[in-house]
């Protein structure tokens, strides 16, 4: 199997990280968190319709994958970071963007103030309802259940905003409109380790009670 090229990939999670900020920016500007988060959803639905490569909604298939396949996540990642920092910058250039900074200002600082427990567990959290998310878009779009899909996208994003879960990829895009740090730099690789161990803890766990009766009683 011919292997996805770098710039493919790259340029796809380019354009996840665009949703994201576009999901992010409405959040941020929203004074109604239930109606902010729902339409943070928006992001993520156009992000599986188009075929955009987002680290969260692929970290979790590692297990499922051949090796190589992370090459494919480390990409995606990288194009992910990008693509938030592109938008936060085009955000912080017009008249909304003052409230994006303010309001990402005070987001990150609640982040930040977390240690480093509460960061992985809030990211592990948030990577298992991203892979729910993606799992429950394939299985619709495969039995051609529409409504189900947008259901099945839009309340795990609501869930992760509403709980409070960190997630990876809409934090770089507040770290970013908040202003560059260290310590936000050092944030986002924790709670992209937490959103990995959680996108991954289902597959695992399948692969676990998955197994044949006569290969699990060796």
């Amino acid at each position: 199997m011919k292997l996805e090229s770098f710039k493919s990939i790259f340029f796809k999670a380019i354009m996840s990280g665009f949703m994201i900020g576009i999901g992010g920016t409405v959040y941020l500007m929203c004074d109604n968190k239930y109606i902010g988060g729902f339409l943070f959803s928006f992001g993520l639905f156009t992000i599986i319709q188009l075929g955009f490569a987002l680290y969260t909604g692929k970290v979790g298939y590692i297990p499922e994958r051949k090796p190589i396949y992370i090459r494919e996540v480390l990409i995606t990642l990288l194009g992910n970071v990008v693509g938030t920092g592109v938008s936060s910058l085009m955000i912080s250039a017009t008249r909304i963007g003052a409230k994006v900074h303010e309001n990402a200002l005070a987001s990150m600082e609640t982040k930040l103030s977390d240690g480093i427990v509460s960061r992985l567990i809030l990211g592990f959290f948030c990577g298992m309802l991203m892979y729910l998310a993606v799992e429950n878009a394939k299985n619709c779009r495969i039995k051609g259940h529409d409504t189900s899909m947008i259901f099945g996208t839009a309340v795990p994003v609501m869930l992760f905003i509403f709980c409070g879960f960190n997630h990876s990829i809409a934090d770089c895009f507040y770290y970013f409109s908040a202003g560059v740090t260290a310590d936000g730099a050092l944030y986002i690789l924790e709670v992209a380790v937490g959103n990995a161990l959680g996108g991954m803890f289902i597959p695992f766990m399948k692969k676990l009670f998955d197994k044949p009766e006569n290969e699990t009683a060796k």
